[in-house]
């Protein structure tokens, strides 16, 4: 076989010098080329390389010249593949694999020692909601979220953590930023994904979704992601499989949205420059919008006011009623009076759907995507606008380095105006981002827990 002038080893036929640096996080050293078996023009010959994952951690894969395989050191396992044979020079792909454990939140291969030493473990084998859970527990899941969050700015976008793991995602609901981001975390894990949706359950045959957990669970299944319009669907599956399997609450009807509540928790201590400790304290969070009908607010305030946050909840009296004081929040129905206070505003869409009656002809089915919808919460689209949306005269007024969120989806010129969105206060992108990294946490946590983990 001819050389092309693309070998690993020879470029072109000449041989160039140097060395090669690793960006690995795994691996810190600068590693010397090793001379050419056949032509020794320059000292160093060129390598080829690869950094890929393997099950014990990540691989580092080298293509080298024969004759220059030394005695491996006592951390690394060497295979030799096939002799080559290109152009008359004789190479040999040395596969070389530094194998780095992976330990449950304090792993080196994912760059966190320090940041999460001294912290306790994660004991909840399911995720169901952050009302209940301790400052303690959210920050052990912040941290690891931090560990994850720059797996996808690297060249190889992938780790080993949940390698032969199964992730099955039940979405009853319609979805596409949450479905789509548990399946890439778990891909990015190295974990199977199976999907299954509402119209190609034996749910429309009757069957519960406990039967058909159970079902799918047999198949020998890690983790369930659920998503229910009806509250309380997640909690149900996780009674169903009890510690055989882990649950993932990604959205149940108006109850919580929790990997949702963290990603805009871990958004706003980035913002604010809050990501060593997580503690909120002096921060105030508006969400403003339709928050009785918001799993998302409710998944916000319970995270944020466990870890020092003021959260004050904005919008008409039909969708924010003095009820949610309950919750530990603060209620105000004057939007322009609270926008300079705040450090964030989250705004909420108007969830016509769940209002009853407000899709046009009575129907949810009638309404056109994209059309904004009457409600029996206001008298009209434009008086909500009027009070409640963000515009850009509203923006201008927020504070200094105040951040505007959304969790998505967005209905322009409702809740929101478009220059508002795309401006350079809006961190929405972001939070799209940052929700991979947090439902990676939530993956590899909640599957790491022990059998005896709390709900």
């Amino acid at each position: 076989m001819q050389c092309s002038g693309q070998c690993l080893v020879c470029d072109n036929g000449e041989l160039t010098g140097g060395s090669v640096v690793l960006t690995s996080h795994d691996f810190g050293a600068t590693l010397p080329r090793q001379p050419h078996d056949r032509q020794e023009k320059s000292e160093h010959a060129t390598w080829d390389t690869l950094i890929e994952p393997d099950v014990a951690g990540f691989s580092l894969s080298l293509r080298r010249p024969t004759g220059t395989v030394g005695p491996p050191k006592s951390d690394t396992a060497v295979a030799l593949l096939p002799t080559l044979e290109n152009n008359g020079h004789s190479h040999r792909s040395l596969q070389s694999k530094r194998m780095t454990r992976l330990s449950p939140i304090t792993s080196g291969s994912l760059g966190a020692e320090s940041r999460n030493e001294g912290m306790t473990a994660w004991p909840h084998k399911h995720l169901l909601g952050l009302q209940g859970l301790s400052a303690e527990d959210l920050r052990v899941i912040l941290q690891t979220v931090r560990s994850f969050a720059d797996v996808s700015t690297r060249s190889v976008k992938k780790v080993p953590a949940l390698r032969g793991k199964v992730v099955a995602n039940l979405f009853f609901e319609d979805s596409t930023r949450t479905r789509l981001s548990f399946t890439l975390a778990a891909q990015r894990l190295s974990a199977d994904v199976i999907d299954l949706t509402a119209s190609a359950s034996s749910v429309n045959k009757g069957e519960t979704i406990a039967d058909t957990a159970l079902n799918v669970l047999a198949m020998g299944v890690d983790v369930f992601c659920v998503r229910h319009k009806a509250s309380g669907a997640a909690a149900l599956i996780a009674r169903a499989v009890g510690d055989r399997c882990a649950v993932i609450n990604a959205g149940d009807g108006k109850h919580e949205h929790p990997t949702q509540g963290l990603l805009d928790i871990y958004t706003l201590a980035e913002s604010h420059d809050r990501l060593e400790t997580f503690d909120l304290n002096g921060l105030r969070v508006a969400i403003v919008g339709d928050v009785v009908s918001s799993r998302v607010a409710r998944s916000n305030i319970a995270g944020l006011r466990a870890l020092g946050a003021e959260v004050v909840c904005v919008g008409p009296p039909t969708l924010v009623p003095r009820s949610l004081q309950s919750l530990g929040c603060v209620v105000d129905h004057d939007f322009d009076r609270v926008i300079p206070t705040v450090h964030a505003v989250n705004m909420l869409r108007v969830q016509f759907e769940r209002h009853g009656g407000g899709a046009e002809g009575g129907k949810e089915g009638n309404a056109q995507p994209g059309i904004a919808r009457a409600s029996p919460a206001f008298p009209s689209v434009r008086e909500y606008v009027q009070g409640y949306a963000l515009t850009e005269e509203r923006a201008a007024r927020l504070r200094a380095g105040a951040i505007v969120m959304h969790p998505g989806p967005m209905n322009r010129g409702v809740e929101i105006a478009g220059n508002v969105a795309d401006g350079p206060k809006s961190v929405i992108l972001r939070q799209v981002a940052n929700g991979l990294a947090v439902r990676m946490a939530a993956l590899y946590l909640c599957v790491g827990a022990g059998a005896t983990g709390e709900y």
